[in-house]
């Protein structure tokens, strides 16, 4: 059984420096309060194939992830795919330039396993939750930072 979990968030950013903030994985810790620790395992720059450990907190244990870039085109396009001992997930995020910075859109597929399976509906309703925090620290995160000059936000 495979659960989708979707939103989209309005950045006042740059959408080439969204993008590489997110397309970096090792920034995960800086945004998403919940992931203690994320360190890119291959040799290559950031890009399609990179790949990731991470771990994340969650009822009070560390949770383990391998993550890989599966897709990469700066700045609009990432997708990724992330295996947990209990779950797998694939997914992107777009990024489109807007009026407002960076319109960013996540679509992630859940493929629960063992006992998750079983409370998939309990599942996606956190994981929507837990997207939607996450992607609001991203926007605070990045909206705290000074602005760059020549940016078009600095004027």
């Amino acid at each position: 059984m495979t659960a989708r979990i979707a939103g989209r968030i309005v950045i006042n950013r740059p959408v080439e420096e969204v993008f590489d903030v997110v397309a970096d994985e090792c920034n995960e810790p800086r945004y998403n309060p919940r992931m203690t620790h994320a360190e890119r395992i291959s040799v290559s720059p950031v890009g399609l194939g990179s790949r990731y450990h991470a771990e994340t907190r969650s009822m009070g244990r560390t949770v383990e992830m391998d993550i890989q870039n599966t897709g990469y085109q700066r700045p609009c396009f990432l997708s990724s795919s992330t295996h947990l001992s209990a779950m797998d997930i694939h997914g992107t995020v777009t990024f489109e330039s807007v009026a407002e910075g960076t319109l960013l859109t996540w679509v992630w597929d859940l493929q629960p396993a063992g006992v998750l399976k079983l409370l998939s509906p309990v599942t996606t309703r956190l994981g929507r939750r837990q997207e939607q925090a996450i992607w609001t620290g991203l926007k605070d995160f990045l909206e705290a930072q000074p602005v760059a000059a020549g940016t078009p936000a600095a004027g």
